[in-house]
């Protein structure tokens, strides 16, 4: 069987060897070869979108190091769920930019943790600086999939991240459509929102393997379609026309959702999967091999499944290791 190379995807840069989301970990993604990095936004206090994979920042910045903001200390509830440490939006765009930057799984990936302590974080209008910088340093065009985080959550305490994201798309340079441009979501409405302020982009939603999308939750309450249903031939069905594809976790592909790829190909949905990782910890089962969560499994095995599919692009933690496999 002849299967087409995917797009690969630096997922928050390559935190398989650097902090998530810090410059390194995106310059060394780049350096790596993918064919684009994946961004999260969340929002700060003052409107300043910032790259962190939550707007909650305990595990990822030396946050806590910092006795000028232990009162800021508090407990949420950010999409239904409790959560307790230090918030994006409780902060202003100065006060985090002393923060540096942290590996969030120091124990797995103590490597990349020595470069804790090192790298403010990035704005995203630094890192679409970033990767137009590295597209013309490697000669090559290198696209963004944008992750919108909580847009509900961030609506309802009053920061609308719709129009800050098309600012900062439009102040970058990459709202026209002149530089490769995906937006992803969990919730579906924030992308119709995007796409009707008519920034030129992809459209991907993006799909758990379990739960309910927390925009349909907030609207629908019980009545919220679960995310499973929405990979159901009539779920794809309603997703023609609002989005251009789907991103799904990469269970749905190994599992008896095999055919999920090639029923939304069949309705002209792309289709992108999460997250190649090689550590046994991150492996399905029947993957995993000897020497403990930290130690590469038969990690090929399981993406050669995962690429047999047809799927159209995978997003990896370690750049060097997806580019070698999945171009090969």
């Amino acid at each position: 069987m002849v299967r087409r190379s995917p797009l690969v995807i630096g997922h928050r840069g390559a935190p398989g060897y650097r902090p998530e989301h810090s410059r390194s970990s995106y310059e060394l993604a780049l350096a790596m070869g993918v064919d684009a990095v994946e961004p999260d936004i969340v929002a700060t206090r003052d409107g300043v979108l910032v790259v962190r994979h939550e707007n909650d920042i305990s595990g990822t910045t030396d946050v806590a190091e910092h006795p000028e903001f232990a009162d800021r200390r508090t407990t949420k509830k950010v999409d239904g769920e409790s959560l307790t440490g230090w918030f994006t939006e409780d902060f202003t765009w100065d006060e985090l930019s002393t923060l540096r930057t942290r590996e969030r799984l120091p124990r797995l990936r103590p490597s990349s943790a020595s470069f804790d302590d090192a790298q403010p974080i990035l704005r995203l209008t630094d890192l679409l600086d970033l990767v137009r910088e590295g597209s013309i340093e490697h000669g090559r065009e290198i696209g963004v999939v944008l992750e919108i985080k909580h847009a509900t959550y961030f609506e309802g305490i009053g920061l609308d991240l719709v129009p800050l994201i098309v600012r900062d798309l439009r102040v970058a340079g990459w709202a026209d459509g002149e530089l490769p441009l995906i937006v992803e979501s969990f919730e579906r409405t924030v992308l119709q929102r995007l796409r009707e302020q008519g920034i030129a982009a992809s459209y991907i939603y993006l799909i758990e393997a379990s739960g309910k999308p927390f925009d349909q939750i907030a609207a629908l309450g019980r009545a919220a379609p679960t995310y499973r249903s929405e990979v159901e031939p009539e779920g794809l069905d309603r997703l023609v026309g609002s989005v251009d594809g789907i991103s799904v976790s990469k269970r749905m592909l190994l599992g008896r959702d095999s055919v999920l790829v090639d029923r939304a190909h069949a309705r002209g949905l792309r289709v992108f999967t999460w997250t190649c990782r090689p550590e046994n910890k991150f492996l399905d089962p029947a993957y995993r091999g000897p020497g403990g969560k930290a130690a590469f499994g038969e990690y090929e095995a399981e993406w050669d499944v995962i690429a047999r599919t047809g799927v159209d692009g995978v997003f990896v933690d370690h750049p060097d290791l997806g580019v070698a496999f999945f171009r090969r």
